[in-house]
């Protein structure tokens, strides 16, 4: 056998094999078509979850009421620093029957005058105002001023243990005249401090509506002599 031919039945014995191979099953020769199943997919619903309720807006609040700015307060006027007076006697005031001692002399016997005088007890100065107030023993009203006295600013200072006089002149003896054995004697003071008596022992003295005192002076004989 030739070559040539020995190759062509090999061939053919190959096709046949091969159609063989590719027949249809049994099953497909029974007229069903072989086509696999497939498994539906299983359909998962996405779970939803139920809306909540939503909260009910809260009401807002309302809006505060800015508090009034307060006044600025004032500053306080500063006190004007003192100023001392160059005065000497500026601060030197009248002086009360709680800064003096009190004598009465008998000056003149005929006339039943007596001789007044206070003298400054104490440590400072002060000003002797105006006339002494004269009262008479038990007696009512007091002794008329005699002459004008210095106003304040003129009335002289009275130095510690430094003296000042007045003149009590007595009255003219008369049916209505009576005597008394002491007097009274209080201090101006161009105030409404209230004050302790000084009194003085006066024997015989003629109390009438003539008696009378001089203001205060700084000697005795003019004190008896106005």
């Amino acid at each position: 056998m030739s070559t040539v031919r020995r190759a062509a039945v090999v061939l053919v014995a190959v096709s046949a094999l091969a159609l063989t191979a590719c027949g249809p099953s049994e099953d497909g020769a029974a007229g069903g078509t072989d086509v696999p199943t497939a498994t539906p997919p299983t359909s998962s619903a996405p779970s939803v979850t139920p809306p909540t309720s939503s909260a009910k807006p809260t009401t807002p609040a309302k809006p505060t009421t800015p508090a009034k700015p307060s006044k600025p307060v004032k500053p306080s006027t500063p006190a004007k620093p003192v100023t001392p007076s160059t005065d000497p006697d500026y601060d030197v005031f009248p002086c009360s029957t709680y800064d003096l001692t009190f004598t009465a002399s008998l000056a003149e016997p005929t006339t039943s005058s007596y001789l007044l005088k206070v003298t400054n007890k104490t440590g400072k100065p002060c000003r002797v105002l105006g006339h002494p107030v004269v009262t008479f023993g038990g007696l009512d009203g007091q002794a008329t001023a005699r002459g004008a006295a210095p106003g304040i600013e003129e009335a002289f200072k009275l130095a510690p243990g430094q003296s000042a006089y007045a003149g009590l002149m007595g009255g003219l003896k008369g049916p209505k005249s009576e005597t008394v054995s002491s007097i009274a004697m209080t201090m101006e003071t161009d105030s409404d401090l209230k004050q302790v008596p000084l009194k003085a022992s006066t024997p015989g003295l003629n109390v009438s509506d003539d008696n009378s005192v001089t203001p205060w002076m700084d000697n005795a004989e003019d004190a008896l002599s106005l």
